[in-house]
């Protein structure tokens, strides 16, 4: 089950303190329905915070988080339009991985279960693996079945921590190829990426997330107005 709104993210003042040490900022952001961002930052940056709260997972202690008009970011039919990839599977590694995704379908409250699994487990490469149990999938599988799962109810919004942590060389070829693909009309997505290079070709933006804010948010083509950032990630090859 999904609902019909507008893919732009509006966070306002955003702020999230650990043991009262603010690790987001007065962190303002925009991203345009449709757009690709880049959120990039040196480790501990709060990269995976800011995710992990537009996700659902843990709260801001101040701040506005808007989707499209609807300022209610709480509300649960709209979390229902959020897919989500983070560092941890967050699968039941005796259960197979067709049982895992109907779980997941199960949650997501879709009617068509089935043949969404059948079409993310095919999107993913996966379809000959689906009565494995998860214990016996390897990083870069259960990285790809992560992605179906934050794919089987065809979010409008996706959400990516670090996807090519501690992938293989072939496992991380394929997540190129899926993240082609994964770019539509009506889908905007933020990946946080600690080395971005390989993604700059198919993202429209990026955003650099430093000292708790975002100190530059800009499309890919002007990154060439931006010396500082440009010598950033050069040093993140």
């Amino acid at each position: 089950m999904t609902i019909s709104c507008s893919s732009q993210i509006t966070i306002q003042g955003l702020i999230k303190r650990y043991h009262f040490r603010p690790v987001l900022d007065q962190l303002s952001l925009t991203l345009d329905d449709s757009s690709f961002c880049l959120l990039i930052g040196a480790n501990g940056a709060g990269k995976t915070t800011l995710l992990r709260i537009l996700a659902g997972l843990a709260r801001a202690d101040e701040g506005e988080i808007s989707i499209g008009a609807n300022h209610n970011f709480s509300d649960h039919l709209l979390r229902l339009n959020l897919g989500y990839v983070g560092h941890e599977p967050m699968f039941y590694n005796d259960l197979t991985a067709v049982e895992n995704l109907r779980h997941y379908a199960h949650l997501y409250l879709l009617t068509d279960a089935e043949e969404k699994i059948n079409q993310t487990l095919h999107l993913t490469g996966l379809s000959q693996y689906q009565g494995q149990p998860l214990r016996t999938f390897s990083r870069g599988m259960q990285q790809r079945l992560s992605l179906a799962r934050a794919l089987i109810h065809n979010p409008s919004i996706l959400l990516l921590d670090e996807p090519y942590t501690s992938l293989d060389p072939l496992a991380a070829k394929f997540l190129d190829n899926q993240l082609h693909g994964l770019q539509k009309p009506g889908r905007t997505i933020l990946l946080a990426a600690h080395r971005p290079q390989r993604l700059l070709p198919i993202a429209t933006h990026i955003a650099w997330l430093k000292a708790g804010k975002i100190c530059q948010h800009l499309p890919i083509e002007q990154l060439a107005e931006c010396p500082e950032l440009n010598h950033y990630l050069q040093e993140r090859v």
